[in-house]
Parts: C-alpha cells; sequence; structure tokens
C-alpha cells in the first residue's frame, strides 16, 4: 500500500502552515502600503477583520506609553501578540508561544501584514459553478411490427406489379361501371 502525503503540516499533527511567510508583503501591496502608511488604522481594520473590537489595538499604543511612564520597559507589544496566537488558534496553524514572541519583537510590522493575509486568504469563498449535464431525452426503441393485410383477389384482375392506385381503379371499375365513370371524371 502506497501513502501519499498532500501537505505536510507544521507544528503539531492535524495543524497547517500559513499561506505566506512572514516576508512575503509583495503577495498583497495594499494591505502593505496601508500598513506602511496608517499602521494603528491598518491594525483595527485587521483586528475587525478577525471579528474582535477594532479599538483593541489601540492599547499597543497607549500601553506601552503607560508602562514607560511607571518606569517599566515592553518589549513585546501584547495586543499584537494575542492576535498572532488567536490567528494561529483559530485556523490551526503550527507553530509555538516563542515563535510568535520572536515575530512581534522582531518585525510587527511583517506580523500584522501576514496575520491580515491570512484571515484575507481564509475568509475567501470558493464558488464551484457546475452546470448540469443537459438532459437528453433517449429515444424511444420502436419495435416494428410487421402488418401483412391480405388483399382482395378478382378474377381477372391486373398483375400485383401494378401500383394499387391502378388496381383500385380497375376493381372499381368491374364492379360498378357507374362509380368508374365517375372516378374516372
Amino acid at each position: 500500500m502506497v501513502t501519499v502525503v498532500v501537505q505536510q503540516p507544521l507544528g503539531k499533527a492535524g495543524t497547517e502552515a500559513w499561506n505566506s511567510g512572514i516576508c512575503d508583503c509583495c503577495e498583497d501591496v495594499s494591505s502593505s502600503c496601508y500598513a506602511f502608511w496608517c499602521f494603528p488604522c491598518f491594525t483595527c481594520t485587521t483586528t475587525g477583520e478577525f471579528g474582535e473590537s477594532t479599538c483593541l489595538p489601540l492599547l499597543d499604543i497607549l500601553g506601552p506609553a503607560l508602562m514607560a511612564a511607571f518606569g517599566i520597559g515592553v518589549c513585546v507589544r501584547p495586543v499584537g501578540l494575542a492576535m498572532r496566537v488567536a490567528v494561529r488558534y483559530k485556523y490551526q496553524i503550527g507553530g509555538s508561544l516563542c515563535e510568535d514572541i520572536m515575530v512581534s519583537c522582531c518585525c510587527i510590522w511583517c506580523s500584522w501584514c501576514q496575520m491580515s493575509r491570512e484571515i484575507k486568504a481564509r475568509k475567501k469563498v470558493i464558488k464551484v459553478v457546475q452546470r448540469n449535464p443537459m438532459m437528453q431525452p433517449v429515444p424511444m426503441a420502436v419495435n416494428p411490427q410487421v402488418v401483412t393485410m391480405q388483399q382482395p383477389t378478382v378474377i381477372g384482375a391486373a398483375p400485383v406489379g401494378v401500383g394499387p392506385s391502378v388496381q383500385l381503379r380497375q376493381l372499381l371499375c368491374r364492379s360498378s361501371p357507374q362509380v368508374c365513370h365517375m372516378y374516372l371524371a
């Protein structure tokens, strides 16, 4: 028996890989430009597309500022990390918390762009259009039946090789001269 592996999952058994890599920003140029020019708006939009509150990423802006005011340095943005973990778990993408922390620390823009591409890819509806085959009538099998009719024989009638209309005229003329006269007229 031959075993065929269609896609080798990353991480745990039954998990999938990300649809795009962390640096595949050119796959969705419009989202990448949106993230570059207005990152807070982009994160709010992505969070909304995922089904969470659109104001949630604003905590990443205000949270570190508040923590810095109290003298606590924050390396990882909590909402960016939480969203990455949530996307991974919702779509059963392989990986670990350590990988998520590293990606969130090194390049938060790339992480958010990857999450946006993943959410868009998972939300795409695949439409399968299938035309029903045209129903053609099935020809009915006709059994030809041979019907034999016995032709009347008249003594002194014309040979059988003569056409039916000639035979009928001859038969009528012999049986009734008056009908023959009307037939020929």
